[in-house]
């Protein structure tokens, strides 16, 4: 009772900073970026929280779990990647969307770039997003879902609809502003429970010495490399899981945080507000997954009666050795708030892996809604429709597309890792090309990007169907370049315009003092 208590409290509050944001929002800029008013902690945790979701506390653990520290490459590369995209992108994107037309969109910012007046780039890249983030949102309402039934003896459709009405709502009636509000509570509550649970997980074992000790044990009792980074995987699965952090040019949930900044000169601050957020979360979430591995695996398997385990039996010495393993690896989170916590820190906990799946669910709500509102209805069929009926618009479009994506995820068999693994390509191999040649080389052209943008993200979708050999690379990499040569080559054998050329000129000069 008392962590069902603690869930409603912390749901009540999110609803209540939706009534909040609806009450600061006046027109179109305030409802998809916030008025660019954000501070720095609120545009760093926010895109963090909105970046990580419930992988964080739910994939990567549970992957750790399963196979151990070589699945801490997809950690090493993601750093990295969010790390350059902070870097490099940030400050440039930001000051670029507000000469360019003040875009607010980043459909509406390829189009304003390029000075594309045909409207096929707007078109395209809105498409993009519909499709990518229908199909993530999807992912996350399950996500939701399962959490709702595992933890409160609700069934699947129950849980699903219960956290679908409050990411609605608040996302409805707020916009960017509560949207970002909830992503930094949210982030708070997701960086808490990383460091909270492995340190209790990790004193519970004697320490972390004797963590990896009986890390290590289990392992060599299964025959595994849990303690290995390098020889427990082959190269082309280190590429891959480096090659996530080529998504994150591409990503329009944590590009808008960037242009939602109050002035470019807080990116330094929010850069460094941001990357320590995520680097320590990763470390936390990998450490809950191995000492979870450790923890689980030196219990008596009568006292996880009732849990999803399953007896793992080798052979040591001629005699049979018996120990758990969760049935459910992504799990594992989970089973260890509830396990070594009391009921209300555990609710507390628990509220930190729905708050990592609604921080991604939210933000993709909104990009959505404004490729319905601003750069289809507004960019292509109403030019001339005001910001209250564009943010009327925009708030029936949630409705639409969480109807949609919560259709998709009526299914319990519904995967999530694989479809979010899927998207965060999608959009690398589409956008991300595009804005770094956007923002750094002056030379790009509408033709070139159009014919980049489309080769990402169908290579995406046709590699991601193939399998064997060469296959098994992450479909970003082929995606990213074949974007980047074709955008290049294109590019090359046409022209800018003289108001492009001013245009980055002055975004140049600006980023430069």
């Amino acid at each position: 009772m008392s962590t069902l208590i603690t869930f409603i409290v912390y749901l009540a509050g999110m609803l209540l900073l939706g009534i909040v944001g609806y009450r600061l929002t006046s027109n179109l800029s305030d409802y998809f970026l916030g008025g660019r008013s954000l501070s720095p902690g609120v545009a760093a945790l926010s895109a963090g929280a909105s970046d990580m979701s419930g992988w964080l506390l739910l994939g990567l653990p549970g992957a750790i779990y399963l196979s151990g520290l070589g699945e801490a490459w997809l950690a090493i590369g993601l750093s990295v990647g969010a790390y350059l995209n902070w870097q490099f992108v940030a400050k440039r994107l930001r000051i670029y969307t507000e000469v360019s037309n003040n875009s607010i969109t980043i459909p509406d910012f390829f189009e304003n770039r390029f000075k594309d007046h045909s409207h096929i780039l707007r078109f395209v890249s809105a498409l993009v997003i519909l499709f990518f983030f229908t199909i993530y949102t999807a992912s996350g309402m399950t996500a939701g879902a399962k959490l709702f039934s595992s933890s409160f003896d609700l069934t699947y459709t129950q849980g699903l609809w219960i956290g679908a009405f409050v990411i609605i709502a608040y996302t409805f009636l707020g916009g960017f502003l509560a949207v970002s509000w909830t992503d930094f509570i949210q982030g708070i509550l997701m960086f808490a429970a990383l460091i909270i649970l492995p340190i209790v997980a990790i004193q519970e074992l004697g320490g972390w010495q004797q963590t990896l000790n009986k890390a290590g044990e289990l392992s060599t009792q299964m025959g595994t490399n849990h303690l290995e980074m390098v020889s427990s995987v082959a190269m082309i699965g280190i590429i891959s899981s480096l090659a996530w952090g080529l998504g994150y040019f591409g990503q329009p949930h944590i590009l808008v945080r960037f242009m939602g900044l109050k002035s470019h000169r807080d990116v330094p601050k929010a850069r460094f507000i941001g990357i320590s957020w995520m680097v320590l979360g990763l470390f936390g979430s990998i450490f809950a997954g191995l000492a979870g591995f450790a923890y689980i695996g030196s219990m008596d398997a009568s006292v996880l009666a009732g849990e999803n385990v399953k007896l793992a039996s080798v052979l040591e010495d001629g005699t049979a050795v018996n120990f758990p393993l969760l049935d459910d690896e992504e799990s594992i989170f989970i089973l260890l708030s509830q396990m070594l916590t009391n009921p209300i820190i555990a609710g507390i906990l628990l509220a930190a892996i729905l708050s990592a799946i609604m921080s991604t669910i939210d933000s993709q709500l909104l990009v959505s809604s404004s490729a319905l509102a601003e750069d289809f209805y507004k960019g292509i069929f109403r030019k001339n429709a005001t910001d209250k009926e564009l943010v009327t618009i925009a708030r029936l479009s949630i409705i639409i597309i969480a109807i949609i994506a919560i259709m998709i995820a009526s299914n319990p068999d519904s995967s999530v890792l694989g479809l979010v693994s899927y998207a965060w390509a999608g959009f690398g191999a589409a956008f991300g090309p595009i804005i770094l040649l956007s923002l750094f080389w002056k030379r790009v052209t509408a033709p070139g990007a159009i014919v980049g943008m489309i080769t990402g993200a169908v290579t995406v979708v046709v590699w991601a169907n193939l399998t064997g050999g060469m296959f098994e690379l992450y479909e970003i990499v082929p995606g990213f370049f074949l974007n980047t040569m074709l955008t290049i080559g294109i590019s090359l054998f046409t022209k800018t315009t003289p108001e492009m050329d001013k245009e980055f000129d002055e975004a140049r000069s600006i980023a430069r003092n």
